[in-house]
């Protein structure tokens, strides 16, 4: 479905974790996540556009952090608030009314979802919001937690797929199954 099709006041656009650290070259860098960029901008744009909501999320995490490797979690050190890893990639374009989630900022508790700790689920309905478009990074992670969380709360939930990329893209069949079967309608955007 095309986002100028598709997008009204009651839809929000959510982008997940599209930093600098999870791009080409940083901290957990992964391949292609940079070529979600142009997808993400397209479908921001369009909200912006149609009267739906923008949201983006981030890692915004502080030193020492529990998923961190020193601190016995599986990851090394990464989105390190107020860092250049940190920051959303450079080309990611936000529409001036841009609501800004930030995510994994507690010492002792890690964050994968966008809606985990953040009170996005209270704000999305409080705007009348019904419909989500969800895209970022990683799809097997904290996309995948965003959109079986958004599943979960009860939006009709719609994962862009050309908006995404994996980790560990060998398990991605599984992982879209398992958005499926809760309730996610996977598409392009194309």
């Amino acid at each position: 479905m095309r986002a100028a099709e598709t997008l009204c006041s009651q839809d929000a656009v959510i982008a997940v974790d599209v930093q600098n650290d999870f791009c080409p070259g940083g901290a957990l860098g992964i391949d292609g996540g940079d070529a979600v960029v142009p997808v993400l901008n397209d479908w921001l744009e369009k909200a912006a556009q149609q009267g739906a909501l923008a949201v983006v999320s981030r890692d915004w995490h502080p030193v020492d952090h529990c998923s961190f490797e020193s601190q016995g979690g599986p990851w090394p050190p990464h989105c390190l608030q107020d860092t250049e890893g940190a920051a959303f990639h450079p080309d990611l374009q936000l529409p001036p009314n841009t609501v800004r989630v930030s995510k994994g900022t507690a010492f002792d508790r890690d964050a994968y979802s966008a809606f985990d700790g953040t009170g996005l689920q209270g704000f999305l309905e409080s705007r009348g919001i019904k419909r989500v478009w969800i895209g970022g990074l990683a799809c097997d992670i904290c996309v995948k937690a965003t959109v079986l969380d958004a599943c979960k709360f009860g939006f009709e939930t719609h994962l862009i797929a050309d908006a995404t990329r994996a980790v560990n893209p060998e398990q991605l069949g599984a992982v879209m199954d398992e958005m499926r079967e809760a309730g996610a309608i996977i598409e392009d955007s194309a």
